[in-house]
């Protein structure tokens, strides 16, 4: 708001400098897909300030969100402003709220503005549909000033994007600044870029603007494009910034707006800016957001290098990357174009093999052969849609995001040495118990260099699932090979050893007890059964009668034999095995003695 007629405001126009300082309007973020905004947000003048007879500013004031029960949140960025210098500590529903951004206006040397912005999606994501209150706003020491000037006010707003699957494809820029225009600035043009009008059907703009009075309307206009916007009763060609909200069409909401108009009329297709410009004659009115939505229905294509393999000493170079669709309103084509360059020099090309809707990705692989006259270092870039001299062949909706580069060195492997199988008892079925801690030395040609353990060679490979427990380790089957990679500064090499298992002398325990208290009911030796697989065991009395055969499925005598019908327990006493295990590695029999007791 501009200063009033009074005998102040003569003079000071007189007596100061005409100065007013702001930070420019330009694109801050862009969002693509179903999507569309609202405002809420409250003033904390509890009267429009020319019409105050005493200078007051609220510290807190409330706005309630109610979305549809289909829309979804997307994004929540407040803004708050007020006379001073500023006030960077306040609260959202009791909430510390720290700017990321702050502006800053000022008006003959004198007179400050401030405002400023965070992004609290989460907190209204979490919140949704609810009343919003900003409290702890505080410029009650700048009031007193401001009022001379009949500037003092304070507000706060937040801009909502919600999602919808019922919503047409569309494209939504969110700009902010904080510039001015006043009777000492009469006009203002901000050139809206970065738009892309495929249809215009539905479009629309929408204003968070500071300090506007219902009471001031000379010459006071908002155009874009050169025609002017207006949304009357609420907001007159001659008066657009007046206290009003279109969203709930209070005309209360003192020296602050948030007014959306319809622009569908006002753009063409094929546009890719819109010029806004204000005028007034009297009114100071700072504008900090501007929305625009946009149906717009292009691909954005960008592309990510996921991943690629260095073999050591080996100039092919296995490439991973990922093509995206997601900042878009419309599909990707299949068959898009993509061109790989090592430091500028074209070294393979690639293409989408489907189409990718919005939203979605695509992940392809190529194999690189980079020329041997490129260095071991390097950076790779990705283009998609480069039909490989940087030209494309696709209309989108951002031209300048189609690249990724990273930085690549190729390897050079370190020597290491070869290790010897390692030799474990058979526990059964090739199972063993092995500890190959001291391998992570031998292995190692430089003391420097680092050595790790995994169970294949993928996750040695990848550097993944590393084996910790190296001296206990468990093998349910051998023989079982076991990866070593080995890394110095440059690279990286991979080896591997085996782990076997022998079947191992069994132990004998002589003593039998068949009273089956559970202690040692039965004739056990150890290390016998499901290792000596074929083995056959036969016991017989000390007069050579043969009383019991068995094997790996009837590996236990517990002291009873078989006559006739039924089986009997044969009396205390020693008796008599011969063990034929059946290997190879053991031709001859075992035999020996045992005590049977009750």
């Amino acid at each position: 708001m501009n200063p009033k007629s009074n005998l102040y405001s003569y003079f000071f126009f007189i007596l100061f400098p005409i100065l007013t300082i702001g930070q420019d309007i330009s694109l801050y973020t862009q969002i693509n897909g179903r999507y569309d905004f609202t405002f809420i947000g409250n003033t904390l003048n509890s009267q429009e300030n020319s019409f105050q007879t005493t200078p007051s500013v609220l510290t807190s004031s409330s706005a309630t969100l109610n979305l549809n029960s289909n829309d979804i949140i997307e994004r929540a960025y407040l803004y708050w402003a007020g006379c001073g210098t500023g006030d960077f500590d306040i609260k959202l529903n009791d909430v510390d709220v720290v700017p990321e951004r702050t502006f800053s206006n000022i008006l003959y040397n004198q007179f400050h503005f401030f405002s400023a912005f965070a992004d609290v999606t989460s907190q209204v994501q979490a919140t949704g549909n609810n009343t919003y209150i900003v409290s702890d706003l505080d410029v009650s020491n700048f009031i007193s000033l401001h009022f001379q000037n009949k500037t003092n006010f304070a507000g706060w707003a937040l801009i909502i994007v919600y999602k919808n699957s019922s919503l047409p494809l569309n494209q939504l820029n969110i700009y902010d600044g904080l510039q001015v225009v006043s009777r000492t600035q009469n006009s203002l043009s901000v050139n809206l870029d970065a738009l892309n009008v495929i249809d215009n059907q539905d479009a629309k703009i929408g204003f968070l603007a500071w300090e506007g009075d219902s009471g001031l309307a000379i010459n006071e206009t908002l155009r874009i494009n050169g025609t002017i916007l207006s949304n009357p009763p609420l907001n007159p060609t001659n008066n657009a910034f007046n206290g009003t909200n279109s969203i709930t069409n209070s005309n209360e909401l003192y020296n602050m707006d948030l007014d959306i108009y319809g622009i569908q009329n006002n753009i063409a297709i094929g546009d890719t800016n819109a010029t806004i410009e204000l005028t007034s004659g009297r009114d100071y009115v700072m504008i900090n957001a501007i929305v625009t939505k946009l149906n717009s229905q292009l691909p954005d294509a960008t592309i990510q290098i996921d991943d690629y393999q260095l073999a050591c000493n080996i100039r092919e170079l296995p490439v991973r990357f990922t093509v995206y669709n997601v900042n878009s309103t419309d599909i990707l084509q299949a068959n898009t174009p993509i061109a790989f360059y090592v430091d500028g020099v074209l070294v393979g090309t690639s293409q989408t093999q489907n189409t990718i809707p919005i939203g979605e990705s695509e992940s392809g692989n190529a194999i690189l052969t980079i020329p041997s006259n490129i260095s071991t270092n390097f950076n790779l870039t990705a283009v998609v849609d480069d039909i490989g001299n940087n030209s494309g062949i696709i209309t989108e909706l951002v031209e300048s995001n189609n690249s990724n580069t990273i930085a690549i060195q190729l390897l050079v492997s370190p020597e290491f040495n070869i290790l010897e199988p390692i030799i474990s008892c058979n526990l059964g079925l090739t199972r063993g118990i092995f500890d190959f801690s001291d391998y992570e030395y031998q292995v190692k040609t430089n003391p420097s260099q680092t050595a790790t353990f995994y169970e294949n060679y993928d996750d040695a490979f990848n550097e993944v699932n590393p084996i910790f427990n190296t001296t206990n380790y468990e093998v349910i089957t051998s023989p079982k090979e076991i990866f070593i990679r080995i890394e110095d500064d440059n690279c990286f090499a991979i080896t591997s050893f085996y782990l076997q298992t022998k079947n191992c002398p069994p132990t004998v325990y002589n003593a039998v007890s068949a009273n089956n208290d559970t202690l040692n009911d039965s004739f056990f030796i150890d290390g016998l059964r499901d290792i000596f697989v074929n083995f056959r065991l036969e016991i017989y009395n000390r007069w050579g009668k043969h009383l019991w055969t068995g094997n790996n499925n009837k590996p236990n005598w517990n002291g009873y034999v078989q006559e006739g019908i039924g089986s009997k327990l044969v009396p205390e006493g020693t008796y008599f095995y011969i063990l034929y295990l059946n290997d190879p590695s053991y031709p001859e029999p075992l035999n020996g003695y045992l005590y049977l007791t009750r």
